[in-house]
């Protein structure tokens, strides 16, 4: 949805940069070619916040290496979280790469 004047835009998802990350609601930016008002990318921010929805617990003690284990977020993709990254926390991702980058307090 346009913020200034709420038209509804709809796109393919082959459109988006990184559709697994993309909630609803969420400000993207859209590339448009403005001698053909035709819609041309749509960038997602360089970091979004995500809820951990699922994650299996971390083995106490294993915190010597950075050992990484698959967390489920909100929109049901994977990403690979420290060990003590935790379901129901919220987290920081890179949207170009899909890597945690840190937990959200």
């Amino acid at each position: 949805m346009d913020n200034e004047t709420f038209e509804q835009i709809a796109l393919p998802e082959n459109m988006i940069d990184a559709p697994q990350f993309l909630k609803d609601g969420q400000e993207v930016a859209i590339s448009i070619n403005t001698e053909t008002e035709q819609h041309m990318s749509v960038e997602l921010p360089d970091k979004i916040v995500m809820l951990v929805t699922y994650s299996e617990p971390g083995m106490k003690g294993d915190t010597a290496t950075r050992t990484l284990k698959p967390a489920t977020v909100e929109t049901g993709a994977t990403v690979m979280v420290p060990l003590f990254v935790e379901e129901g926390e919220m987290i920081r991702v890179n949207a170009k790469t899909g890597e945690y980058i840190e937990r959200v307090k």
